[in-house]
């Protein structure tokens, strides 16, 4: 997959400018042992504390990371998105569902392609919460061993598991059948093969036998490839289509309850992918041998197929245009946000598409001009607390 001799230029994107400075990190002191005369047996440097042997962190490096020291920060990258996830702290039941409710009831509240769209995007987002959430738990965590990095997974983990309820809230809510809505990923095609692709990328360091070498470029790669199938695709392609799709409800007074606990799931998984970018691009400045072009061009086709995979289901949740959506805009949107994640890990752009939806940098602020007493806490101090 990969010539380890070869030489290969880091990316430069705009969010290494933090990741870079964190790499310098401040310079080592000398260790207190270098001062004796003759050279320690190897026996008495083994008894050398753990802390007084390591000069500095790394993010996958076991022999020289201590997993519980946190302190002194060497990634300040996962520290500001730790806050930043604290700052937008919310769950579901803080949303009135109330209006909602009513309107799916109502016989002529919503066309019968409204009702769909909903429904699929209900269907997909339900599993793919779960996904991630696993991904995240049982291979990332696994595999970074830093410690502020390990901190801000344990903070994503907990918003997935938010956002998992988040559907099941909804579909208490509405009256779902949940047989309906938690099969879909396995009786909607256009579901289907987006989950089973993502599920394709990162098979490699689901295997239980997989541990990352450091003295093997190709296993660091490994971790690289199914990272940006984690973060890039599933957080950063898979979830944008449904996104647009629910916020134009939103930005038209429709299902108002569902669509803010998106626009919540939006925030966060802003910042999941901030996070997820800048930990690749991290990883790629210390390992360079990796970002040889094959490597770079394989990861460049599995975003371009994730694009084709999403604008299928676009297509298949929106047959026909609402809302001023049509299918067509929406892939024009997908595609303008590839270049973005493609540029952001230091690849090329593919589509030099333009932005449809400039609304949907705007949604992202939740409105604070709601009366006090009809908003809840979490909006009024919590979210209204992030900046972008």
């Amino acid at each position: 997959m990969m010539n380890p001799t070869a030489t290969a230029a880091q990316p430069t994107t705009g969010l290494q400018t933090n990741t870079t400075a964190s790499l310098a990190g401040t310079a080592p002191s000398s260790s207190p042992m270098s001062t004796a005369a003759p050279a320690a047996p190897a026996a008495a440097a083994e008894e050398v504390p753990f802390h007084l042997r390591t000069k500095k962190k790394s993010l996958i490096n076991r022999s020289s990371t201590d997993p519980n020291k946190i302190l002194p920060i060497q990634y300040s990258f996962a520290r500001e998105c730790y806050k930043q996830g604290v700052a937008n702290n919310w769950i579901p039941e803080e949303v009135s569902m109330q209006a909602d409710i009513e309107l799916w009831k109502s016989q002529d509240g919503l066309t019968e392609d409204e009702r769909r769209m909903i429904i699929w995007n209900l269907g997909f987002f339900s599993t793919a919460e779960s996904l991630t959430a696993n991904n995240i738990v049982l291979t990332v965590y696994k595999n970074i061993t830093n410690p502020e990095c390990r901190q801000y997974l344990l903070r994503q983990a907990y918003e997935e598991a938010i956002h998992t309820d988040t559907f099941i809230y909804c579909c208490d809510t509405l009256g779902l059948d949940p047989d309906d809505i938690y099969t879909m990923y396995e009786t909607i095609p256009s579901i289907k093969e987006k989950d089973d692709f993502v599920v394709s990328l990162t098979k490699s360091i689901m295997d239980p036998s997989f541990e990352v070498n450091m003295d093997d470029p190709a296993s660091i790669q490994k971790l690289v490839h199914d990272l940006v199938g984690y973060y890039v695709i599933m957080e950063g392609i898979f979830f944008y289509a449904g996104f647009a799709m629910m916020l134009s409800l939103l930005r038209n007074n429709k299902m108002v309850g569902t669509g803010e606990q998106f626009q919540y799931i939006l925030r966060d998984e802003s910042v999941h992918l901030s996070f997820g970018q800048q930990l690749i691009n991290q990883l790629v400045a210390e390992h360079p041998e990796i970002w040889t072009p094959e490597f770079k061009q394989e990861l460049t086709d599995n975003i371009t197929r994730a694009v084709e995979l999403e604008e299928l289901y676009a297509k298949d949740a929106l047959p026909r245009g609402i809302l001023g959506l049509r299918s067509d805009t929406v892939n024009e949107y997908l595609q303008f946000i590839a270049d973005r994640r493609l540029e952001r890990i230091g690849l090329d752009k593919v589509y030099n598409a333009s932005n449809p939806f400039p609304w949907m940098s705007e949604i992202m602020d939740l409105s604070k001009e709601k009366n006090f007493f009809e908003s809840r806490v979490t909006e009024y101090q919590q979210g209204g607390s992030l900046e972008w």
